[in-house]
């Protein structure tokens, strides 16, 4: 069984584990399926907007970039700042200023 498929099996099991839907996107990254990398992330950054996974909005916009999708890169950051202003932890913070530096590229 591939690792992707141990994630989803996890993942029906306990679906409301977010590290769980991250692990699920950085394979679809590793794998070079940026599409489906931003798909699982942006259903996991709408599925647990009270408590936002801010890691996941750095990697959308990562992804949405590589894709040269960048309108929708800027957006994803942008929503991805604010949350992590709203969360306001170091490691929130940290992910912060990689937003920040990746928004201005895309801009």
């Amino acid at each position: 069984m591939s690792r992707m498929a141990r994630i989803e099996a996890l993942l029906a099991e306990t679906p409301d584990d977010p590290e769980l839907h991250y692990a699920l996107a950085m394979e679809h990254s590793s794998a070079g399926d940026d599409a489906g990398c931003v798909t699982v992330l942006r259903d996991m950054i709408a599925r647990f907007a009270a408590a936002p996974f801010i890691p996941a909005y750095l990697q959308a916009g990562q992804a949405l970039a590589r894709l040269d999708r960048t309108d929708e890169a800027a957006t994803v950051l942008r929503d991805g700042i604010a949350a992590a202003d709203r969360v306001g932890t170091a490691d929130a913070m940290h992910a912060r200023g990689e937003m920040l530096g990746l928004l201005a590229t895309v801009e």
